[in-house]
């Protein structure tokens, strides 16, 4: 095995797409409005997640009932 060398490599051609500029833009701003009536369910908290054992119960269901359209 050798030592590491101290001449220093040469440039090499990037990857495509490594060069270009990105630009982060943030477009959308959501702002809660409590007086806002115009969505319903706008102001409401989410529901609670399903249990593990309930989404494993459902899991269940959809695999037993028949998909159309596949054999």
């Amino acid at each position: 095995m050798t030592g590491p060398s101290s001449t220093p490599r040469g440039e090499h051609t990037p990857r495509p797409g490594v060069t270009w500029e990105r630009t982060i833009a943030h477009t959308e701003l959501v702002v809660d409005d409590p007086d806002d009536t115009t969505v319903p369910g706008l102001n409401q908290p989410e529901p609670p997640r399903l249990n593990r054992e309930t989404r494993r119960a459902l899991q269940r269901a959809a695999r037993r009932t028949p998909n159309p359209g596949h054999s």
